[in-house]
């Protein structure tokens, strides 16, 4: 596994501060191509970072680093200045998600068309012994009946054996196994998803603690205001209260309009 950025004969790039990044990503957006390049080498670093979780997959780090660029620039050309986040925060969970993106897409385990049609037979065999015998039908009844060899039907049967859950993992490294889960979340809505958590967060830190505690209770713990007032010792008045000036606050601090209040 590759170590050092050196080792991939990368150029060496300053980081960038902030509102370096900042001024850049809006020249970015006025379609300055310097500043856009400039971006992407002076993010090498975090691209490289990043791949060294998704090691020992089989697959050249080269490549996934790649994979990762197109990540960052899909991040450099989305980034929204309204949230008030910095572009790092926005532009991991982008990366990562183009590498795992890539990861279940050119999985390496193919089906043989042979294989399919085998299991057709079987299932197909399967069903009417079932009818014939009263119960479930052994392999090696199967394979009698089809004219084929046990071990070539079970290994038809692996080759095409589905995940039985969502949550079975498909890739698992140190922190992030990739779950079949992923799979089934539009790629639009998870990108989006993954921004408005993020926000969310940065913005919750902000609020002042008892507020904080209140809304993490209410909307993360789906708990009532009166479960909440009983265990902060308060009355469901104050935790009405205390609610929506939390939620005052925080359209204030994204910058989204009030909704109008009922006559």
């Amino acid at each position: 596994m590759i170590q050092r950025l050196t080792e991939m004969n990368l150029p060496r790039f300053p980081l960038l501060s902030d509102d370096e990044m900042m001024k850049l990503l809006r020249a970015a957006r006025e379609g300055d191509q310097e500043a856009r390049e400039r971006l992407i080498n002076c993010n090498l670093k975090l691209i490289f970072n990043l791949v060294q979780r998704f090691a020992h997959r089989g697959y050249e780090i080269e490549d996934l680093f790649q994979i990762g660029t197109i990540g960052l620039i899909k991040a450099i050309d989305k980034f929204d200045f309204s949230y008030g986040v910095k572009f790092s925060t926005y532009a991991v969970p982008m990366i990562i998600g183009e590498i795992r993106r890539f990861l279940r897409d050119d999985h390496p385990v193919k089906v043989p068309r042979s294989y399919k049609e085998l299991v057709y037979k079987v299932n197909r065999a399967r069903d009417q012994l079932s009818a014939t015998l009263g119960r479930d039908p052994t392999i090696g009844e199967i394979a009698q009946n089809i004219g084929v060899d046990r071990e070539e039907i079970v290994a038809a049967l692996e080759a095409v054996q589905s995940p039985t859950s969502i949550h079975d993992t498909l890739y698992q490294d140190d922190s992030d196994p990739i779950y079949v889960l992923d799979q089934l979340t539009q790629e639009k809505d998870q990108e989006s998803s993954w921004f408005e958590k993020i926000a969310l967060k940065e913005v919750l830190d902000k609020l002042p603690e008892r507020e904080k505690k209140v809304l993490l209770m209410r909307f993360f713990e789906d708990k009532t205001q009166s479960e909440i007032a009983a265990q902060l010792k308060l009355s469901q008045v104050q935790i009405s209260r205390i609610e929506r000036a939390a939620l005052h606050r925080i359209r204030q601090l994204m910058q989204v309009p009030e909704p109008p209040r009922s006559s």
